[in-house]
């Protein structure tokens, strides 16, 4: 509102110098930009995004299946861990030597996170393996894709956004240092004794 008050302001002014105009007119195409390029390139951000995460849901449901395993023993404390006394009860729990089966048919033993609160030798639970039996993370689903997508959308119509309000600001800041420059130079003109009577005549 403030770029087409500031034009409407300047239209007709005496006092109106070429510097104003164009200061209103890039306040004008900046908004302009926000309310219709921003939008935009987030949607098509957004759009592009859902097309590669949908496909990457379809992938992942084709490679990665949910095969049950059964317990051996509970496993001890990971190495890794970097202080078992401070690791999570939970952890320590859930972490158990396995057994299960690959969509291949082949037989693979390994030590994984189950989510069992007591596991017990025998005990029955499902993970994700890909296509050889080795363990994968859970798939994509499609609400999770979504809502990445929209974040992108929103994230790219933001980025936009300040794109062209810091483009617009440089504009300004670069008029503004002119126009301090060309003040500095009329002053300078102008000479010391400008403002004393009877100077120069």
């Amino acid at each position: 509102m403030r770029a087409i008050r500031g034009l409407w302001r300047w239209r007709r002014n005496p006092l109106r110098r070429t510097t104003d105009l164009v200061e209103a007119w890039v306040a004008m195409a900046a908004l302009l930009l926000v309310l219709v390029a921003a939008p935009v390139v987030g949607a098509w951000v957004g759009s592009a995004a859902q097309d590669a995460l949908r496909e990457s849901v379809r992938q992942q449901r084709l490679d990665r299946h949910l095969v049950e395993a059964t317990v051996v023993k509970k496993a001890d404390s990971s190495p890794l861990d970097p202080d078992p006394e401070t690791s999570s009860a939970r952890d320590s729990h859930n972490r158990v030597l396995a057994n299960w089966k690959g969509p291949d048919g082949t037989e693979q033993q390994g030590t994984v996170m189950a989510a069992l609160e007591s596991p017990q030798a025998g005990d029955r639970f499902t993970l994700w393996t890909d296509e050889q039996g080795r363990i994968v993370g859970r798939p994509l689903d499609t609400a999770t894709a979504t809502t990445h997508a929209v974040l992108a959308g929103f994230g790219a119509a933001a980025a936009c956004a300040g794109l062209v309000e810091g483009s617009r600001r440089l504009v300004l800041w670069r008029m503004v240092r002119r126009r301090y420059a060309r003040w500095d130079l009329a002053w300078s003109q102008a000479g010391p004794d400008w403002g004393r009577t009877g100077t120069g005549s």
